[in-house]
């Protein structure tokens, strides 16, 4: 059996999504999930809760706190789960975020792999308000371009590493196929609902501002470092994504495209 902890997020439900249609065994964990594609089990929980029990493979999300998993994957080791997929940060190898996290990992002695993404496509979601009301994208740092990665690729990645081999003791950085600004985010997202869709200038305050309502304040000030000041490392683009899945990764405006709705 394979379980997808996280099951309900934006990489989760696309890799749940996958495993079944592979025709995988599946448990889906989330604390709110309530429902799965036909064949998935659903439990609610978290990795603080969940039974390991009969799981041979697991993915695992950690949360944005880059914890020490050392008990968790201990109690996963215990109930005889082989392999590991954890969903980490490029933060972590940049030196943006603390390492604890993927230490626990690397030192747990089960099978593993750490996906390590960019910014991810899906944080545009961020914007569907204002451009459904107003066809505005309001943001900061216009013109400074990362090259965004579509959830669903980080899924994909993660379901080859779940089911062959090959994959244990390997880091990925995931990253899009080319650096995009977010002007040039508002466009795509234009062009997806067929309508205009102008890019409203923030200033750092104001996105702090912002931010600091959803965000602890360590993570306000990182986000707004990368997203302002990246290092070549950060805008570079990553051969990760192509060399697992054997085909370059998905662009932005493919994402927008099939999320067009949420913008409408």
């Amino acid at each position: 059996m394979i379980m997808v902890v996280g099951a309900t997020g934006n990489v989760g439900t696309p890799l749940v999504r996958m495993l079944a249609e592979a025709g995988e065994e599946v448990t889906a964990v989330s604390r709110r999930i309530t429902s799965a594609p036909p064949g998935v089990v659903v439990r609610q929980g978290d990795l603080g809760s969940v039974s390991f029990s009969g799981v041979a493979s697991a993915f695992l999300m950690v949360s944005g706190a880059f914890v020490p998993l050392d008990d968790v994957l201990a109690r996963a080791a215990a109930a005889g789960v082989r392999k590991v997929v954890v969903l980490s940060s490029q933060g972590v190898p940049t030196g943006r975020h603390p390492a604890v996290t993927e230490e626990s990992v690397r030192r747990s002695g089960l099978e593993w792999t750490l996906l390590q993404p960019g910014a991810f496509a899906s944080n545009a979601l961020q914007w569907a308000e204002s451009v459904r009301s107003s066809r505005e994208v309001v943001a900061p740092f216009g013109d400074v371009a990362l090259p965004v990665v579509d959830p669903e690729d980080i899924a994909a990645v993660a379901a080859v590493a779940l089911r062959a081999e090959g994959h244990a003791g390997k880091s990925y950085v995931l990253t899009g196929p080319a650096p995009i600004t977010p002007r040039d985010q508002a466009a795509a997202i234009g062009a997806a609902v067929g309508e205009p869709v102008r890019f409203v200038p923030q200033t750092r305050d104001e996105a702090r501002a912002v931010m600091s309502g959803f965000m602890p304040p360590e993570v306000v000030a990182v986000t707004l470092d990368v997203l302002g000041s990246p290092t070549p490392e950060e805008q570079r683009v990553s051969p990760d994504i192509a060399a697992v899945l054997g085909r370059p990764p998905r662009p932005f405006a493919e994402w927008a495209s099939r999320f067009a709705g949420a913008f409408k």
